[in-house]
């Protein structure tokens, strides 16, 4: 008699009344409380329907092999059997499992690699539509303008005169150049500029990885004239980076150039022109979105007036006109307001030489230029004609800085840095800060006092030290192309080829610094685009 649930003899029997089937009592009393009905028939049951069962208690009888110590030894031997074929059969379909998961893992990475090399084609895709629209909406506007321009010429001769900046950009430019100078003359040095001491404790106190690492680094950089906090950093990578060096991190990231940058410049907080080896320059817009305080930029402009890579540019002091140099021995000078060529000085009418960096003067009248021939013309802006130059480097002129006291000018070369007297265009000192490498960049502080020289190293030399050596700063392991002060002297940011923008400052100053005089500074850019 077995138990109808469990299969085996009772040890509390019980058989049901209704259908006659035998249980074990603990199993049915259980099944019972539960569903209340019978788990063979499936009928309604209940404990009252049980009837027990009295059965002997006799001793339970052994298997014939388990009688005997060889019984027991075969009996054991089987289940060692048993147990080792189940465990080699586990093992196998583990290792199966495994190979089958290991091959859908490919395929999900696999497809994950698709699907990402995908969605960078359909961007790239936009990105060159996106291109492609603005070109073609700058060509027809440019060759709009040709066509009116060639409609207004004179038909004297069938020839159509070159066109000059116009007279009332020039009347602006000399009335901005008339309130700075007069400005400049009253303008004492502030009690709050860094001295000698202070800059020969300048230590790093950031560094900031903006760009590629295999591509070279930062080339170029300018702080904003509003938010000194804020740098625009270009890239030999081809893309631009506005970052918050207070804050430690990157507002936007700005890409459209096919090739390296080569220079960069804020025109305002809203709009900045970066220039490239792809040989045009572009102008971007800011615009507010739907969050407060939430800004997006695009390319507003793609400017293509020059034939070879463009070099670089530079910013009007009124911030109303900005000019580009480039290698095709040609700079242009735009307006901002509008993104258009007003002139543009060709080879015929400048040294001829390619062009390989470009400064205004403070005043905004004086343009100086540098060519791979070694020397560095000063351009009057009004005439559009070169005035004088500075002849004495032994290699290209790689960089021009302008002191804002309006007199000295400081040029790198591939062999040295000279600073001019620019009243008697002579040079009257001769830096060889790098005996194992080029000079890169130069970049006098808003005083005038300082001057920051990159190349392997930064070296900060000091006026009234006759310009001698104050700091050499050793942290900056690749070339420094760009140098920028920050307000009072009292921090520099160095942008290298390692990719990385660095921070310079006077212990326990950087902060105090911009907090105290940023508002200063603004007012007085203000006051310039006032006047």
């Amino acid at each position: 008699m077995f138990c109808s649930i469990s299969g085996v003899v009772p040890e509390q029997g019980v058989v049901s009344v209704k259908s006659g089937h035998l249980f074990e009592k603990s199993l049915i009393d259980k099944y019972v409380r539960e569903t209340g009905k019978c788990p063979v028939t499936g009928e309604p049951l209940s404990t009252e329907d049980l009837l027990p069962l009295k059965v002997n208690k006799t001793v339970k009888p052994r298997t014939a092999p388990a009688t005997s110590i060889p019984g027991l030894l075969s009996l054991f031997h089987d289940e060692w059997d048993a147990n080792m074929l189940e465990l080699y059969n586990t093992r196998t379909q583990l290792h199966q499992t495994r190979q089958e998961l290991s091959h859908a893992l490919y395929q999900h990475d696999a497809a994950t690699r698709v699907i990402a090399r995908l969605m960078k084609e359909r961007d790239e895709a936009r990105a060159a539509l996106a291109d492609l629209k603005q070109q073609y909406a700058a060509d027809l506007a440019a060759a709009q303008s040709a066509r009116a321009a060639a409609d207004v010429a004179p038909a004297e001769g069938g020839r159509r005169a070159k066109a000059g900046i116009p007279d009332d950009v020039i009347a602006d430019m000399a009335e901005v150049n008339a309130t700075l100078s007069k400005g400049r003359k009253k303008r004492p040095l502030p009690d709050s500029l860094a001295t000698a001491d202070d800059l020969a404790s300048l230590s790093l106190s950031g560094s900031h990885p903006l760009h590629k690492t295999t591509a070279g680094g930062i080339a170029a950089m300018d702080v904003n004239p509003q938010q000194q906090g804020v740098v625009v950093t270009a890239g030999v990578d081809g893309s631009l980076q506005l970052f918050d060096y207070l804050q430690g991190r990157v507002l936007h990231s700005l890409e459209g150039h096919s090739k390296r940058c080569t220079g960069v410049a804020y025109i305002a907080s809203d709009l900045i022109v970066s220039t490239s080896a792809d040989r045009t320059a572009r102008a971007w817009r800011s615009k507010a979105e739907g969050g407060e305080g939430e800004v997006s930029w695009q390319c507003a402009s793609v400017l293509k007036d020059h034939t070879a890579e463009v070099v670089g540019v530079t910013v009007h002091p009124s911030r109303r006109y900005f000019v580009t140099a480039s290698s095709d021995a040609s700079w242009a000078f735009y307006d901002t307001a509008s993104l258009t060529c007003l002139r543009q000085v060709g080879a015929d009418e400048g040294p001829g030489e390619p062009y390989t960096c470009l400064q205004f003067h403070p005043d905004g009248l004086i343009l100086g230029t540098g060519t791979e021939g070694k020397a560095i013309r000063i351009w009057e802006v009004k005439s559009q004609k070169p005035v004088a130059a500075c002849e004495g480097h032994a290699g290209a002129i790689r960089f021009l800085a302008f002191s804002e006291n309006g007199y000295h000018m400081a040029s790198a070369s591939d062999d040295c840095v000279k600073l001019w007297d620019l009243r008697k265009l002579s040079n009257f000192k001769t830096l060889e800060p790098f005996s194992d490498g080029t000079c890169a960049s130069v970049a006098f502080d808003h005083s005038g006092q300082y001057l920051a020289v990159g190349g392997p190293a930064v070296k900060v030399y000091g006026q009234k030290q006759q310009w001698a050596e104050l700091r050499s700063l050793a942290e900056v392991p690749k070339r420094a192309a760009a140098l920028r002060w920050g307000p009072d002297a009292r921090s520099l940011l160095v942008g290298a080829a390692d990719h990385n923008l660095r921070v310079f400052s006077v212990p326990n100053a950087l902060a105090e610094s911009y907090s105290i005089r940023s508002t200063s500074l603004l007012s007085g850019i203000l006051s310039i685009h006032k006047h």
